[in-house]
């Protein structure tokens, strides 16, 4: 396999690496312009190439031509790799006493900082921050955990700061704007009462309706 790479700096670098039976075998040394042999089985090999110009010609592609069909399928993909989506971001526990979840996704590129601020301090304790996964569509998704007791999150003031190259102004989100996803929490209690309630007002408009016919 071969390839070249382009960085911002203007810094180029490239590769040029051979295996055999499933193992690594010779690879170019760009700066020396030799071959170095993975194992002693392509000793013979690596003095074979160096009795002739190739390493010279291959430094030539991957410095030059390599670097200029690059240039050209960047600027054709241009705008899909350079397309900007911002995050899309929420708060939310299991229960009263579970850990916070910030949950950043939708968001497009990869690159996303998540962190977490207590009384306006940044935070680095108590924080778990997992690992970026792509979405469906193409874009990523990312969580970052605080784990505090119930009471210590009532008595300060805890928010989760998103940041993205999409977003002019970084996210913030108190944790007072969290959502629960299970009974207990506040949210889903108040769906279990409120249907409840419409139960039962079916059943005293069914009891009058009855009532009429008799």
């Amino acid at each position: 396999m071969y390839g070249c790479e382009l960085h911002d700096d203007g810094t180029i670098k490239g590769y040029d690496q051979y295996g055999y039976d499933g193992e690594d075998f010779v690879s170019l040394d760009l700066k020396t312009e030799t071959w170095t042999a993975a194992n002693a089985k392509a000793v013979i090999t690596k003095h074979k190439w160096e009795g002739t110009a190739w390493s010279v010609q291959d430094k030539a592609y991957l410095e030059n031509t390599c670097i200029e069909w690059l240039q050209k399928y960047v600027e054709y993909g241009r705008s899909t790799l350079e397309r900007k989506v911002s995050p899309e971001a929420s708060l939310f526990q299991k229960d009263s006493s579970s850990p916070v979840v910030c949950h950043a996704t939708g968001f497009f590129p990869k690159a996303v900082m998540i962190s977490w601020q207590k009384d306006g301090e940044d935070l680095h304790e108590d924080v778990e921050l997992r690992e970026t996964l792509p979405n469906q569509d193409g874009t990523f998704q990312k969580r970052s955990v605080l784990t505090v007791s119930p009471e210590e999150l009532n008595r300060h003031d805890y928010a989760c700061i998103v940041q993205h190259i999409s977003l002019e102004k970084e996210m913030m989100l108190p944790v007072t704007e969290h959502r629960f996803l299970t009974p207990g929490g506040g949210e889903s209690v108040g769906l279990i009462i409120g249907a409840v309630v419409a139960v039962l007002l079916l059943v005293v408009i069914v009891l009058v309706e009855t009532l009429k016919k008799c």
